[in-house]
């Protein structure tokens, strides 16, 4: 008797589930808008001197564009991918999350999950409130980072309505 309840639970479970079945649409970073991104970021910024970085990631975390100038120290091209993770995950620049965990607060916890950085220079792409990517920048000091990621948002702030 209740291998038949089991069975016409699962029945009526997929069923019902076939009838709310739907196609998922959603907004994603591209390689050309990452392109586009990398190209504002490096006509802001590329004068540091310092080996600017900067890497673009799509809504799933997976790197779209990545750019490491001649004179990068290796360490960068973690740094600024790291950078974009945090600001992808977080929903908010890198920066904004590293502040709201820091070691007193009642998500620090959140410092030790992989790939996130408690750094500034990360920023999300967002269209509206939706987040659909973010840029990381390293190569200068942390402030300096994120005024050249700000750049990268700037430069396709057109595309991102």
């Amino acid at each position: 008797m209740s291998a038949r309840i089991f069975s016409g639970i699962a029945i009526a479970l997929v069923l019902s589930s076939a009838t709310h079945a739907q196609v998922i649409s959603h907004r994603d970073v591209g390689a050309h808008l990452a392109t586009a991104m990398v190209a504002a970021a490096v006509a802001k910024c590329e004068q540091n001197g310092n080996g600017l970085t900067v890497a673009v990631v799509d809504r799933q975390g997976q790197l779209r564009g990545l750019l490491v100038a001649d004179n990068a120290s290796p360490h960068h091209v973690e740094l600024a991918e790291r950078k974009a993770y945090t600001a992808l995950t977080a929903r908010r620049s890198s920066a904004e999350w590293a502040k709201a965990t820091e070691p007193d607060s009642r998500i620090a916890g959140q410092r030790n999950m992989a790939k996130v950085i408690p750094l500034a220079g990360g920023v999300p792409v967002k269209v509206g409130e939706e987040t659909i990517g973010a840029v990381g920048v390293s190569g200068s000091s942390t402030e300096p980072d994120e005024v050249c990621a700000l750049a990268a948002i700037a430069g396709v702030a057109d595309q991102l309505k």
